[in-house]
């Protein structure tokens, strides 16, 4: 298992955990709310009880500054008092504005007749009263704060999952660009000495066999010195046309690739296709592409290479007839420290991803991938 996926591991567990947390406390606020409700329907039994006593005072004697204490107290939850057939006969806890309006108790009570069931008083003589209450303001604002809270904890989750992406983001960006500077700096001293050699060997009377394939080589190096020293700056773009690029990164890497191995091109090399981009790093890109394209295959395949426009992209496709890629992992093959070989880094695509949409603003993405058909990588770079 490679450190990605174990961090992914992680990040999910930790993930699941403070979802866990909300859900917790999300499922423990309604029960409080549901609790409530139930204590606010005793208070409404014992307050429609005290309305029954104090009706029939007179004939059971009981004590009356009790019972309308009783009834007083009831200063949050409101009811209506209703005859058997449906006529008003009090009210307790709306606002006084919005009762002088004509009509409006009749509405609450028909609302409160549609979704909920009324406490019935049994008078003596075989009267019938109703109560119907409501939810007090205080329930009614606690009902939503279950919500409230869970929408509260996924936003922060979502935020402190942000920042700290960000954070490790920003300090692999560091390490890599301080690597990336070392590495220009150490190559440097190296390849200006091995040029110098070069030019000796070339100006001396004997015939060296292999001199010019030495030659490219140091070329190849001082472009990827090159390269190096020119991570995290600026790049250089000029709107030329990229069918040289492509061609010339496919020659070289065919002269050091397995013999049966084809490279095909399938583009006209006399085609212009004219896109704003750096020549150096675009190269970089169809490099590591290729190199993946080369360990799918085995040693033993073909890679074709690709390029067309439309109206508003250049196209470049680099196909290959390896072993696929599993499709949970199209999106992770460009993720930094996603490899499947033994030795390697992970970072060629995960560069390659950069150099194509953070610095020219295209896309690079897994067209389709399968065993049995092979992969193929799609470029797209913006022409405007």
């Amino acid at each position: 298992m490679n450190i990605y996926r174990q961090k992914n591991i992680w990040k999910f567990g930790l993930l699941l955990f403070a979802a866990g947390i909300g859900l917790f406390s999300f499922f423990y606020t309604y029960l409080l709310v549901r609790n409530l409700q139930t204590e606010e329907r005793k208070k409404i039994e014992i307050w429609a009880e005290a309305i029954k006593q104090v009706i029939s005072s007179e004939e059971n004697g009981c004590e009356l500054g009790f019972l309308t204490s009783i009834i007083e107290n009831n200063s949050t939850i409101p009811v209506i008092l209703t005859s058997s057939n449906d006529s008003i006969i009090s009210f307790k806890n709306y606002d006084s504005l919005s009762v002088s309006v004509k009509g409006y108790l009749e509405s609450r009570l028909k609302k409160l007749k549609e979704k909920t069931e009324p406490i019935i008083i049994r008078l003596p003589g075989g009267d019938v009263n109703y109560v119907w209450y409501e939810d007090s303001i205080i329930l009614r604002k606690l009902i939503y704060y279950p919500v409230v809270q869970l929408s509260i904890i996924i936003l922060f989750i979502l935020v402190s999952y942000m920042a700290f992406d960000s954070s490790r983001k920003a300090e692999q960006n560091q390490v890599w660009l301080g690597m990336s500077k070392e590495t220009a700096h150490q190559l440097g001293t190296p390849v200006s000495s091995l040029t110098g050699w070069i030019e000796m060997l070339r100006s001396s009377e004997q015939e060296i066999p292999y001199i010019e394939e030495m030659s490219r080589d140091m070329d190849r190096l001082e472009k990827i010195t090159e390269r190096f020293s020119k991570i995290g700056a600026k790049p250089e773009f000029k709107k030329e046309n990229i069918i040289p690029v492509i061609r010339e990164t496919m020659d070289y890497i065919r002269t050091r690739a397995s013999s049966r191995i084809s490279f095909i091109p399938e583009f006209d090399p006399l085609e212009e296709i004219i896109v704003n981009h750096n020549s150096a790093l675009l190269s970089w890109v169809i490099e590591n592409v290729c190199k993946n394209s080369i360990d799918a295959v085995g040693g033993d395949g073909k890679i074709i290479i690709s390029a067309l426009q439309t109206q508003s992209y250049a196209i470049i496709d680099i196909k290959d007839n390896g072993i696929g890629i599993p499709g949970s992992d199209h999106k992770r093959i460009f993720n930094p420290g996603y490899t499947t070989k033994q030795r390697g880094w992970g970072l060629g695509l995960s560069l390659a991803k950069r150099i194509i949409e953070e610095y020219h603003r295209g896309k690079i993405f897994v067209k389709y991938s399968g065993s049995g058909i092979g992969t193929c990588i799609r470029i797209m770079l913006k022409k405007d």
